[in-house]
């Protein structure tokens, strides 16, 4: 009989298939002793496991590339932390073996990290795919991952760690569903890079049976167990209609009516420069520099390796136009050299430019680069700040930008509700706005982007974070200025349409997104776009804002 349940629809597409689970967690190990004469021999088990497991993420990542490249280095330094390493030594000179080491070493930074704030609370699926990675090593079991099959299925599991979603195999895996989660997670993102269909945040996922055939449509984010025939055929009917609507879109972003909407592409350095490329990106809306910076936690890197980096991505798009976000350091993502260790509260701390102002210097240094970067080519350099709090900030970062012989238009980041309340008069600042709507919707509800349990807050269809978009656009139009997205919430193709609507002059999204959204901005008229965004704002949830903006442009 069939069922209906509902995620989040994270990554677009459809797919039908057998279901087969992801290995289960590693067993806790026994609390056995160890003679004291055994200790050198268990701490230096430890460290091979760590290392091995520290290399093979890194390995992981040389093979992914982009995005997941940072995102599995990053997990890699997570393994090596110095005070985790030590905690496991000193666990094991008191007569724990290797692997009870680590599972309690790992316990005590899990609990840490829960009470640490929000952002912080959203690495412990992180954490514990390292641990988990660690005590199989030491107990000489298999890694519990991706089951082996030779037939294509679709993938369940509670979570996926980024090291099992940046290696899925397209032709294998054809969709994956999980229970925990949300629209911004390290999968989520990984998953649309990949063009793979997926719902996140899925409540009794992992009670859908081994063997069941289940449809997934990552745009709606329904999954259908046991789907009916007519079933199966509506959906491969709707996915066929998607794809030659896709193949017949190309050339810049526009309405129907010729209202210009660049499409631009969110990049984490070279490596998402092809594909961005390929999906006819206008430029690039996000360039986050900050995974550069994560190759080395322990020193920022020079300004000739930044130039280098930098120049290579700007040469990318001649003519066209490359946002590039500085540093956005501390909360989750930590250096040791730059952010405080001690906050209580990270997110709510000293981030993203608050960091950069406190060392002016590293500042100063990426600014340079970028300008020198740019020297000679002809494309439209834009740089922002992330983390902008007020006019004061803004202010701020225009004159560490001026000062460094930047030639670029300099911009703010709207993340921080009081950036899209005082939107004007942080325009007096800079040039332009650029809306992170993953932070926003995070700070605007107090909702962890990584808890599936607070996914609904997460939702960027929720007309209160609508009334804040709007507000920065209005600000942005009557001072005659820019105001983009570079949030996840340009990757849906009906929401680009209700961006659009409230005077959005941008999109900026995942490469993989940009053929669907242009092709849905290319059906509706500017008109049909506002309509449809004074329908969402006029409701009062999620839900209803989708299906009222649906409803505008369905015609119904």
């Amino acid at each position: 009989m069939e069922t209906t349940l509902r995620g989040v629809g994270v990554s677009h597409g459809v797919a039908i298939g057998e279901v087969r689970h992801m290995g289960t967690a590693v067993l806790e190990p026994p609390a056995r002793q160890v003679r004291p004469e055994e200790a050198p021999r268990e701490q230096g088990r430890a460290r091979q496991a760590v290392e091995a497991v520290a290399n093979d993420l890194i390995a992981r990542g040389n093979l992914a590339g982009g995005e997941a490249q940072a995102v599995l280095e990053a997990q890699a330094m997570m393994a090596q932390d110095p005070e985790l390493i030590a905690d496991v030594e000193r666990r094991i000179a008191v007569g724990s073996t290797a692997e009870r080491a680590v599972y309690d070493a790992f316990a005590t930074y899990r609990a840490l990290l829960e009470g640490a704030g929000e952002y912080l609370a959203g690495r412990v699926a992180d954490l514990d795919d390292v641990r988990n990675r660690i005590v199989a090593r030491l107990l000489g079991v298999p890694m519990p991952g991706v089951p082996d099959s030779d037939d294509p299925y679709v993938l369940i599991a509670r979570d996926l760690a980024p090291a099992d979603t940046a290696l899925l195999d397209p032709t294998l895996v054809l969709g994956f569903v999980t229970e925990e989660g949300g629209p911004t997670s390290h999968s989520a993102i990984l998953a649309r890079a990949l063009g793979v269909p997926a719902v996140v945040a899925l409540p009794g996922a992992t009670e859908i049976a081994e063997g069941a055939v289940i449809a997934v449509d990552g745009s709606t984010g329904e999954v259908f167990v046991d789907p009916s025939a007519a079933k199966r055929a509506e959906l491969a009917k709707a996915a066929a209609e998607r794809k030659a609507a896709l193949a017949g879109s190309s050339g810049p972003g526009a309405t129907s009516d010729g209202h210009k909407v660049p499409l631009l592409a969110n990049v984490g350095g070279p490596g998402d420069v092809a594909a961005a490329v390929a999906a006819g990106a206008e430029g690039v809306g996000l360039f986050r520099t900050e995974f550069l910076f994560l190759d080395d936690s322990k020193q920022a890197p020079s300004e000739e390796s930044q130039v280098a980096v930098y120049r290579q991505v700007l040469e990318a798009f001649p003519e066209g136009r490359v946002v590039v976000r500085v540093l956005d350091a501390g909360a989750d993502k930590p250096l040791e050299f730059l952010t405080p260790a001690d906050e209580p509260n990270p997110a709510l701390g000293v981030r993203g430019l608050r960091t950069l102002l406190a060392h002016p210097e590293v500042l100063q240094t990426q600014l340079r680069a970028l300008a020198r970067a740019a020297e000679g080519l002809p494309v439209y350099l834009e740089v922002m700040a992330p983390m902008v709090a007020d006019r004061i900030d803004a202010k701020a970062f225009a004159d560490a930008c001026r000062e460094a012989g930047l030639r670029a238009k300099f911009g703010a980041m709207v993340e921080i509700p009081s950036a899209a309340l005082r939107a004007r008069s942080i325009l007096q600042e800079v040039e332009f706005l650029s809306l992170g709507t993953n932070d926003l919707a995070q700070y605007t509800f107090a909702a962890d982007r990584q808890v599936g349990a607070v996914s609904r807050l997460q939702d960027p269809w929720q007309p209160a974070l609508l009334d804040l978009v709007a507000a920065s656009a209005d600000a942005a139009r009557a001072e005659g200025k820019s105001c983009g997205v570079c949030g996840e919430a340009a990757a849906d193709p009906l929401l680009a349409c209700v961006l659009t609507g409230l005077g959005v002059t941008s999109l900026s999204m995942g490469a993989a997104s940009i053929p669907y959204v242009r092709s849905a901005l290319a059906k509706h008229t500017l008109a049909q776009c506002e309509r449809a965004a004074a329908a969402a704002r006029a409701t009062d949830s999620a839900d209803e804002a989708r299906s009222a903006a649906r409803a505008v442009l369905s015609g119904e």
